[in-house]
């Protein structure tokens, strides 16, 4: 498994993006980013930073329900 990265805001809202996320509005610097499932939808919020600390990627993806190697490999 590689290691988790910091990434800007931009870089990760793609990622996300990729995987089945879609934007829905922005205020200020950050960017609220919407997946619709069987169970109802998934809303996480991204800052647009020039870099997220990892602490802040690991709570998006855990909010998101996605895993670090899967946001990796979107990245």
């Amino acid at each position: 498994m590689p290691k988790l990265r910091k990434v800007s805001g931009k870089e990760c809202i793609k990622a996300l993006s990729k995987i089945g996320f879609s934007q829905t509005r922005q205020k200020g610097s950050h960017v609220m980013l919407v997946m619709n499932i069987d169970k109802g939808r998934i809303g996480v919020v991204v800052p647009l930073h020039n870099e997220l600390k990892i602490g802040t990627i690991k709570a998006i993806l855990k909010k998101a329900g996605i895993s670090e190697d899967e946001f990796i490999r979107n990245i």
